[in-house]
């Protein structure tokens, strides 16, 4: 199956045209219409630097039903002794430029290139990519980002300087969607650090159910 070449319209394919890999389409570019169009979609970028644009729609999908976060004992030690502080969109671009930076076994590279974070730090100064930052004596040790999109995050990457500091992240970022009623953090592809924190994948059309109705 020939993977379709998106133009210059605001257009993508439907989901269930993806290949068995999850790519849907590929080209086009980084602009925040487009990149708002995709998530609303359930589709997301995913490239890297030598490589066109490559647009994703997995089957199954990773997710985080937010009741079901696991939070193991060890973790609930490290943040009952409240060695880092927690804030919220204070430092997306430093969060977004350590994710690009941090070193990630199995990986010669990254796919956060400088285009994808001037086009995400974009979509923060409209209120639509959000951060949330992991801080100790006054540095940043950890932190992740993601797609905000009502009731549903998209998350994207996360990194750690410090042990357990994503995961302060992570967990961090869970409570406050919990509080603010949001129906699920989608987590887009299946690794096994996620699936310790209570992710699961589900199937594609059950994810577009739930997007359709958020």
């Amino acid at each position: 199956m020939s993977i379709p070449l998106l133009t210059k319209d605001l257009y993508f394919p439907n989901v269930s045209e993806a290949n068995s890999d999850g790519i849907l389409a590929y080209g086009g570019d980084l602009s925040s219409e487009r990149l708002i169009l995709a998530y609303k979609s359930g589709i997301f970028p995913w490239f890297e630097e030598d490589q066109p644009i490559l647009w994703w729609a997995p089957n199954p999908r990773m997710v985080l039903f937010l009741d079901e976060l696991i939070v193991s004992k060890s973790m609930r030690n490290v943040l009952n002794r409240n060695t880092f502080e927690v804030t919220f969109n204070q430092d997306f671009r430093g969060v977004i430029s350590n994710c690009q930076a941090i070193y990630r076994e199995g990986q010669g590279g990254t796919w956060i290139t400088n285009e994808m974070i001037e086009a995400y730090c974009k979509l923060n100064e409209l209120g639509i990519a959000k951060s949330v930052e992991v801080w100790q004596n006054g540095e940043l040790v950890g932190g992740l980002y993601g797609i905000d999109l009502g009731t549903i995050f998209c998350g994207e990457s996360m990194f750690s300087i410090v042990s357990n500091a994503s995961k302060v992240a992570f967990i961090a970022l869970v409570n406050q969607l919990k509080k603010d009623n949001y129906k699920l953090l989608d987590c887009q592809v299946y690794n096994s650090h996620l699936e310790s924190l209570g992710c699961r994948e589900i199937n594609r059309d059950d994810f577009m159910s739930i997007l359709k109705t958020s």
